[in-house]
């Protein structure tokens, strides 16, 4: 039987630069990630989580190492692995349904499965009644649902997501955290997060890895019950947990040290 789960199998990376010299953005991380498991990952600017996501992703091939899908190795992009950016990267020329169903469109699935499909996703992102308007025309937050919607037409086995709430209000983050939650939870998707907020990254991960910097590598592991408690749930009740402010602060003072050990680092060179 085929091995199911995400495998990142001792992965480096190294990027050359013109001078001769070299940038080790990540050394050495491995990792394996259940089917319909939810990871956040967070840590200090250089850690590599961005570099981490876009292997990952297909964007880059690592240097060292492997990523393995489903029992076999990831090569390049592909629509198994679906990617929600910071900004949505959507088509602006297209009304929100279009954009839903570009990618069953390019890939020749008949109009009427797509448009079920396109039905049952705008449904669940809150999306119905704005299916026939322009993107432009849509506030950020509902910009990003028209990106998650697009992203699980395609049905992808992972969803890799770049800081997708960073550029929204307090407000519209939180109830997109939600929606996060409840479409990790209604699709069973293996979702993987990147954010630089620590709330988010514990609200938004059944487990959470915090990366240290140069050469970027899992410093830590935590398990957590936060997101599970958050499904469905007041994200603001969840945050009021004695464990989740007890584990919120040790996780700020741990990168709070890496980073005064970077600025340390700069003020000696």
């Amino acid at each position: 039987m085929t091995d199911t789960g995400l495998i990142i199998d001792g992965v480096s990376m190294r990027f050359d630069l013109p001078n001769g010299s070299h940038v080790q953005a990540l050394k050495d991380v491995s990792l394996r990630l259940g089917q319909g498991e939810l990871m956040s990952v967070l840590g200090p600017s250089g850690c590599g989580k961005t570099t981490l996501l876009n292997i990952l992703a297909g964007f880059l091939a690592p240097t060292e190492g492997r990523i393995v899908l489903n029992g076999h190795d990831v090569k390049g992009p592909d629509a198994e692995r679906g990617m929600v950016f910071q900004q949505g990267a959507l088509f602006e020329w297209m009304n929100v349904r279009d954009n839903v169903e570009f990618g069953p469109r390019m890939a020749g699935v008949p109009v009427a499965e797509r448009r079920r499909t396109s039905d049952r996703l705008l449904e669940i992102t809150g999306l119905k009644d704005f299916k026939d308007k322009m993107v432009f025309e849509l506030s950020g937050g509902m910009q990003q649902r028209v990106a998650l919607a697009r992203c699980l037409a395609n049905e992808p086995d992972v969803i890799l997501m770049d800081e997708p709430l960073g550029a929204l209000d307090a407000l519209t983050r939180e109830k997109m955290q939600g929606l996060v939650l409840e479409l990790w939870k209604e699709t069973g998707k293996t979702i993987i997060l990147i954010t630089h907020s620590v709330e988010e990254a514990l609200l938004l991960g059944e487990r959470l890895l915090v990366m240290a910097p140069r050469p970027g590598r899992i410093h830590k592991e935590y398990r957590l019950p936060f997101a599970e408690m958050g499904v469905g749930a007041d994200l603001r009740t969840v945050k009021k947990d004695p464990e989740f402010a007890r584990t919120r602060d040790e996780i700020l003072n741990m990168i709070w040290e890496m980073e005064e050990e970077i600025m340390g680092r700069t003020e000696d060179a």
